[in-house]
């Protein structure tokens, strides 16, 4: 119930925040040839974006809708906002979801590992390269990427889902998962290098725990206690920044998607406060919200799979 609570006030702080701030008006005033004043008035309130109307009224007017109507009213194009989010969240999802399946795995691992070699060349190499990939911005890991690409003589395509040119369903399939590579790899490198360093941490304090001592010296070899007793403690406490950093990616991974063309909801949120867009503004909004109270859901969910003392 507080999650809902929450959902609710981000959507309408976002919503009045979007309405004083965004000048919708604009976009048809730059218009050649510019349009009269009162159709432009005239399509604003059709869209429930009049600034002419007082804005608790067009608040009301988008609150009802949306809860008795599920109508997330139009864009600034005048095509429907929820049929562009559906289309929108489905292209975040097949680029998110490969990246984030591997880089939740791969972290887990790589920091696992790395604790239990602590100082030794392999972990110093490691943190070496950890660090200096979270220290390089997105955009740069993303050109890197193409300009390798480009120099080998761009064996790998990787602007937009898919090459338009291609017929057929075999053949976009294969020419959409080469175009996943690069934004797969882009966001895998920025992802399994934080979740490694939170797991090597967490498991460098398990290292040293008494359970763990008490394995052993139960006859257990090392690893085999470290594998049964001690990763699973050591991801708990990873387990709420592994959830909350992938659901929240959906509307993060703007740079990548405009770097390589999929037009994704990240993309969509900075595009729609570029041409005053309120209503897909506020669209984003519930749907950032939503996504917090699904991931607060799934950590909880999670938390108490891996850790028997939340389920007493």
């Amino acid at each position: 119930m507080n999650y809902l609570v929450l959902v609710f006030i981000a959507a309408s702080g976002t919503y009045f925040l979007a309405s004083v701030t965004l000048e919708p008006k604009v976009n048809f005033l730059s218009e050649h040839p510019q349009p009269s004043l009162s159709s432009v008035y005239a399509i604003l309130a059709r869209y429930n974006v009049d600034p002419q109307m007082p804005i608790y009224q067009r608040y009301w007017n988008w609150l009802t809708g949306l809860v008795l109507h599920g109508n997330l009213r139009q864009t600034i194009q005048g095509g429907p906002v929820s049929t562009e989010m559906g289309q929108r969240i489905f292209v975040s999802t097949e680029l998110l979801l490969i990246s984030t399946i591997l880089a939740c795995v791969l972290g887990v691992l790589m920091g696992a590992w790395n604790a239990m070699r602590q100082y030794q060349l392999s972990d110093r190499v490691s943190t070496v390269l950890s660090y200096a990939l979270i220290a390089t911005p997105t955009p740069v890991v993303a050109v890197s990427l193409k300009y390798l690409d480009d120099q080998f003589g761009a064996p790998i395509q990787y602007t937009g889902m898919y090459d338009p040119r291609e017929h057929g369903t075999v053949a976009i399939i294969f020419n959409n998962m080469e175009h996943l590579i690069l934004p797969t790899i882009t966001l895998l490198l920025i992802q399994v290098t934080i979740f490694s360093r939170y797991q090597r941490s967490t498991m460098l304090d398990v290292l040293g725990s008494d359970f763990l001592r008490t394995a052993r010296a139960k006859g257990l070899p090392r690893r085999t206690a470290i594998i049964r007793h001690g990763l699973r403690t050591a991801v708990i406490p990873v387990m709420p920044l592994l959830v909350y950093n992938v659901v929240l990616l959906f509307t993060g991974a703007t740079f990548v998607e405009y770097i390589f063309g999929w037009h994704g909801m990240g993309e969509w949120l900075v595009s729609s406060i570029t041409t005053n867009d309120i209503n897909s503004v506020a669209a984003v909004s519930i749907f950032t919200a939503g996504l917090v109270l699904v991931a607060g859901l799934l950590s909880d969910i999670v938390y108490a799979a891996l850790d028997p003392r939340v389920r007493t």
